[in-house]
């Protein structure tokens, strides 16, 4: 005769529940309000949505039953949904942010090991949302913890790019990212109406940028990517200011008016005293049928740059990658799936671009972090 589960088995196999847009078992979020067990193992389960229009509950419900339904004993599972009330909320909203009252930028605590890279560029229309897109999809497929701001608040791209179409979720003044290729996104592009053109100033993007960084759910991120609107205006100072801990990396495409502009951006960190991680050219060249290359905006602007900056700055800056011109890239691009992602988890072989950024992720994501902030668990012991 089956033996009935008991209470205990069923939270254990809900503790394996996550909630899908903040990562985390549904058991340390307060989201099971109750369990059921009957005489002939039928589970009844409650289960509290943080708000009633929850996109994703039918995924909840699909991942409750069938963690609560391997228990032995369980014979069927009912998931009943409610919404959490307004005290229940705020619970969680400070659970979230680890009992801070006030909202503060977690990247800047001396405790963060998250690495910040700025990916900047001098003119626009030379790839760089392309490459803030792919390098962060491939870096989740290292399997690191990857966020990425959308800080080109005129000329957002970062949603379409990656794919995300569900808006975020909203709890009582924090915001939980959607997540697209195990990358937690946010964009200007999630509030405002389809082709809605944003007209703001100075202040108001500021403001928009730090939201970003306080009032986002961002959890533990290994890796935080930034794609910055063109040039060195408010945007580029106010993530200066913000993040002053952030690395820069420079987007330019071989022409040599291109790359001179691109400098500047670069030379934005003798005043703002940040790091400049590397230059990546994109464009550099068409791969002919025959094999050769054809260089269709010139050579030499991105080692121009590297060299350049090197000089000025005093370290090595890197030219990381020399990306050639790709349709697959411009495809994943426009259909939401990042080339380097796109085929069993890798690029494909065929799309040398995605293998490049591929492979500045993979260098980018083996940087190691140093002991600075992190706590070795020493506590002094009294003689």
């Amino acid at each position: 005769m089956p033996t009935t589960p008991t209470e205990d088995q069923v939270r254990e196999a809900l503790g394996r529940v996550n909630d899908p847009e903040i990562r985390r078992p549904i058991t340390e979020l307060g989201m099971v309000d109750s369990v059921e067990i009957s005489e002939d193992g039928v589970v009844d389960v409650g289960i509290l949505l943080t708000v009633a229009g929850c996109p994703l509950r039918e995924t909840i419900t699909a991942d409750t039953q069938r963690e609560v339904g391997s228990v032995p004993g369980v014979t069927a599972v009912r998931v009943r949904m409610g919404v959490m009330t307004d005290e229940q909320r705020a619970e969680l909203r400070a659970r979230l942010r680890g009992g801070q009252a006030e909202p503060e930028i977690p990247f800047t605590k001396p405790g963060s090991l998250t690495r910040v890279y700025a990916v900047t560029s001098g003119k626009g229309g030379v790839g760089k949302s392309s490459v803030t897109a792919n390098l962060a999809a491939a870096l989740a497929t290292q399997g690191l913890s990857v966020g990425v701001v959308d800080a080109d608040i005129y000329g957002f791209s970062i949603p379409r790019m990656l794919g995300v179409t569900q808006v975020p979720t909203q709890l009582d003044g924090m915001i939980v990212p959607p997540v697209a290729h195990g990358v937690k996104v946010i964009s200007i592009g999630m509030f405002v109406e389809d082709k809605q053109p944003v007209i703001w100033r100075g202040p108001m993007l500021h403001r928009a940028v730090q939201q970003f960084l306080t009032d986002v759910f961002w959890g533990d991120l290994d890796v935080l990517l930034l794609d910055l609107p063109p040039g060195t205006g408010d945007v580029t100072i106010s993530v200066a200011q913000l993040l002053p801990n952030a690395q820069i990396l420079v987007v330019t495409t071989p022409q040599t008016a291109a790359a001179e502009v691109a400098e500047r951006t670069g030379l934005i960190a003798t005043q703002t005293k940040q790091k400049v991680a590397g230059v990546i050219e994109n464009m550099s060249y068409l791969v002919q049928q025959d094999g050769s290359r054809l260089e269709v905006f010139g050579s030499g602007g991105g080692e121009a740059v590297s060299a350049s900056l090197a000089q000025t700055l005093g370290y090595d800056v890197p030219l990381l990658a020399q990306l050639p011109l790709d349709i697959r890239l411009r495809e994943g691009s426009d259909s939401g799936v990042p080339v380097v992602v796109s085929e069993q988890g890798r690029p494909p072989a065929d799309a040398p671009a995605g293998l490049a950024l591929a492979e500045v992720a993979q260098r980018l994501g083996n940087v190691r972090r140093g002991l600075a902030g992190m706590r070795l668990g020493i506590s002094p012991v009294s003689s």
